[in-house]
């Protein structure tokens, strides 16, 4: 008898622990929540979740071809929960397709491999995204998705690096000051470049600058004068207003796209010509 007792006790003990389990198993990983463009399909949970601030991926983009994307990058594990009717593998492609449709993006490439593979893309509020989905016939499916963007430069030149390129070359190449696209307002994160800068022109009184604006080859050749010089003034202006600097010490130019460093042709090299150059006057 006591062994039948003990034996109806464990038999209500995974009746009733069991549930809990396959209810905590399919809860979001702590920590995860759907991507900015896209909710995720009914009766889903997120197994995996991976947030990076600045990471690359190869999207394919046709046969044997792929295309490196380099920005903020979400990658998830979509499972079913127990007892919903699994949906298959191209419907819910066709669900993330026809979603990223209705915002104006657009399929950038589509095979089998066996599961159902899908790459998107869109552009949208002035960024452009990209989506890899892959889609298993167990009903799971997963999401690579790149936020397009430069890196944002964390390690600055200082003052000495700078004096130093100053003396061998003339110039200083800076690329720790920030605008938004197609703006001439400095960002905050661009404050240790700037201290930087004032510390090498407060170093030498005799020192006098050009301060030079670069833009990639994007748009029109007239706007990106315009636009170089522009923030070339913004970061005089700075320097001036904030930091003491004597004006007279400081001339602001727009080069435009003029005097790229490397070729323009990949995102990568159009990042290096999109700068500002301290030239000794």
């Amino acid at each position: 008898m006591p062994k039948f007792r003990h034996f109806l006790l464990l038999v209500l003990f995974v009746l009733l622990i069991l549930p809990l389990i396959v209810f905590a198993d399919a809860q979001d990983k702590e920590g995860s929540k759907d991507p900015p463009l896209f909710n995720r399909m009914p009766g889903y949970y997120i197994y995996r979740y991976d947030d990076i601030q600045f990471d690359s991926y190869q999207f394919p983009v046709g046969p044997g071809k792929t295309q490196a994307v380099e920005g903020h990058h979400y990658y998830y594990i979509y499972y079913p929960k127990d007892g919903i009717k699994q949906p298959s593998p191209l419907q819910i492609a066709r669900n993330y397709i026809n979603a990223i449709k209705a915002i104006g993006g657009q399929l950038v490439y589509n095979f089998h491999d066996p599961d159902e593979d899908d790459v998107m893309k869109v552009v949208k509020n002035g960024m452009e995204t990209w989506a890899y989905l892959r889609a298993s016939a167990n009903g799971s499916y997963e999401l690579n998705i790149i936020e397009k963007q430069g890196m944002n430069q964390e390690v600055v030149a200082n003052a000495d690096s700078l004096a130093m390129s100053i003396k061998d070359s003339g110039k200083a190449a800076i690329y720790g000051i920030y605008f938004d696209t197609g703006k001439a307002d400095i960002k905050p994160e661009s404050e240790p470049s700037l201290k930087e800068i004032a510390k090498l022109i407060q170093a030498d009184p005799k020192l006098k600058l050009y301060v030079v604006g670069h833009t990639d080859n994007v748009g029109a050749f007239d706007y990106n004068i315009k636009l170089s010089k522009d923030r070339a003034d913004a970061v005089v202006k700075a320097l001036v207003g904030k930091y003491g600097i004597t004006a007279s010490r400081l001339q602001p130019f727009g080069a435009g796209p003029v005097a790229p460093v490397v070729s323009n042709q990949t995102e990568e090299g159009r990042a290096k010509n999109r700068r500002v150059e301290l030239v000794k006057q």
